[in-house]
């Protein structure tokens, strides 16, 4: 099974917020996934990001592959603190 660490849209039309999860890399973008890891919302000032870096190393450790959106948040992130 593939697995990936992407994010999941939730919010309402135009105000969106996302979920930072652990989903199988054939089920859809809202669909079921395996473990949330975090949130972010891209319409605060300036964006609020939270992500367990402790989860998502150990994901990653068992093979699970970040999109390229959640790199840049974690990269990102890692820069701020």
């Amino acid at each position: 099974m593939a697995v990936s660490i992407r994010l999941r849209r939730t919010g309402t039309t135009r105000r969106p917020t996302y979920r930072v999860v652990v989903a199988d890399s054939r089920s859809p973008r809202d669909g079921r996934f395996i473990e949330i890891i975090g949130h972010y919302n891209p319409l605060t000032n300036p964006p609020t990001v939270k992500i367990d870096r402790a989860r998502a190393q150990a994901w990653i450790a068992k093979g699970a592959q970040p999109s390229n959106t959640v790199k840049r948040l974690m990269h990102n992130a890692k820069e701020g603190a």
